[in-house]
């Protein structure tokens, strides 16, 4: 493929966490980084939550941004963590990675194999569960993609396998930055014809995705860990002392009205 070939397909980062679960930055640092890196469509994947997603989703419409945002959700199972794309509600931790596969689809949704064979317990999914899933006589358990391509994982000998695992098995190869602070939204990237959620879908649906992205550097994972404590004691702070003065406060969630608790989007402040 030539350079202007490549340069006129659609980007998406498909895997980004906030505040709300495990990243260090809000809802709206996260949308601008995805315009100033040129993304046509990102999706928010916090671990075990929606609330971010759908508010980064709202938030971009209102602002008239040019990034479009995929609902999406990070889902912790027994062999694994999946991708959750273009759902709007939960699925609910700890079952089995088949089980999580079928009400993904159930959803109308695409479920895709975040980060594969990397030996770190329910964390990665190996190689062997993927193929005895795609070996199902069900095709509602079949997984939509995997991850080709995972910054965090790419400098390990297992995800530096993970191209040619995903050639083999023959799924839609995904490339995705996993970025947990809002400057590295983008790293790693999905290409795809076409510029919307819709286009994209319709890649991963029949396979016609490609992947760019480089991998972390150690010096910049550790930096990400040390501002992801100082965000968990701080959110400590803010969840006891909402509860002491009884106020209905809580931790910064990463978007207008997520200090709420219960907590609430503020629709007129996310289009400033």
């Amino acid at each position: 493929m030539t350079e202007a070939a490549k340069a006129a397909r659609g980007r998406a980062d498909l895997h980004i966490h906030t505040l709300a679960s495990d990243g260090v930055s809000s809802v709206a640092e996260i949308l601008e980084r995805a315009e100033a890196a040129g993304l046509d469509v990102i999706a928010i994947t916090d671990h075990e939550r929606l609330d971010a997603a759908q508010a980064a989703r709202a938030m971009a419409e209102a602002r008239g941004m040019r990034v479009q945002v995929v609902v999406g959700e990070e889902i912790s199972t027994r062999s694994g963590h999946l991708l959750a794309l273009f759902i709007e509600e939960r699925i609910r931790p700890w079952g089995s990675l088949r089980s999580a596969v079928a009400q993904v689809h159930e959803q109308g949704g695409l479920a895709i194999v975040a980060h594969p064979l990397v030996p770190y317990p329910l964390t990665c999914t190996s190689g062997r569960t993927i193929r005895r899933l795609l070996a199902d006589q069900d095709p509602a358990v079949h997984p939509d993609g995997i991850e080709a391509f995972n910054p965090t994982t790419a400098g390990t000998r297992w995800g530096a396998r993970a191209p040619q695992f995903v050639a083999e098995v023959g799924l839609a190869a995904l490339g995705s930055s996993d970025s947990h602070r809002a400057e590295d939204v983008g790293r790693a990237f999905t290409t795809f014809d076409g510029s919307t959620p819709a286009d994209l879908r319709r890649a991963i649906e029949t396979r016609q995705t490609g992947w760019e992205g480089s991998k972390y550097t150690w010096p910049g994972q550790l930096a990400t860990f040390r501002r992801q404590l100082g965000k968990y004691a701080s959110g400590a702070r803010d969840n006891v002392g909402g509860k002491v003065r009884r106020n209905g406060t809580g931790r910064d969630l990463g978007y207008p009205g997520g200090r709420q608790r219960r907590p609430r989007l503020h629709v007129d402040e996310a289009s400033r």
